[in-house]
């Protein structure tokens, strides 16, 4: 018996394809498992460049002190005034999960509101398309998509490589060792 089980049940990424449909935005309250905080010198321009760029709701606003945004269920963010915002973006990213048709609106969105603030999209070594946005508050935000698995592309051999193996793969199957 393993204590580990698969929770893909209780996660609201799609399974990978190019038909795959996203989530509406989670609006229900819950605790939750995790967060990001954001200072910002300016609540309002944030707030709408994540809204109207990244897809964002604002779930629910203290005005003058936090601005809860979300996205899919556990995909929130909280902006919070600061004064001053760092003169280059941060070294560490956050990363949001998307499906492969919100790569190019978000990229369109986010290079329409703010010209500069888009680095991709680019096909990483993992099997996934990303792009990496700069928001107002000088935030690194990657949106991550799933493409489809191709077991004989390059991408199938990395995650092999590393004893990743699909699932009805020729290997184990089973990748307890990543469990």
């Amino acid at each position: 018996m393993s204590d580990h089980y698969d929770a893909f049940e209780m996660s609201p990424v799609p399974t990978p394809g190019p038909d795959a449909v996203p989530p509406e935005p989670f609006r229900g309250i819950y605790g939750m498992p995790a967060f990001a905080t954001i200072p910002t010198d300016d609540l309002a321009a944030s707030t709408d460049f994540w809204t109207r760029g990244l897809g964002f709701v604002d779930l629910f606003s203290i005005p003058g002190e936090v601005v809860h945004l979300r996205r899919w269920a556990f995909q929130d963010v909280l902006l919070i005034p600061a004064t001053g915002v760092p003169g280059q973006p941060a070294g560490p990213s956050l990363s949001f999960a998307c499906v492969l048709g919100q790569v190019d609106t978000v990229v369109e969105a986010c290079r329409a509101l703010r010209r500069d603030s888009v680095e991709g999209p680019r096909d990483t070594p993992w099997n996934t398309r990303d792009v990496v946005v700069t928001t107002p508050e000088n935030a690194r935000i990657v949106f991550t998509a799933a493409k489809p698995f191709d077991p004989s592309s390059q991408e199938a051999r990395n995650l092999a490589a590393v004893g990743i193996e699909p699932p009805g793969g020729t290997g184990r199957g089973d990748n307890d060792r990543h469990a």
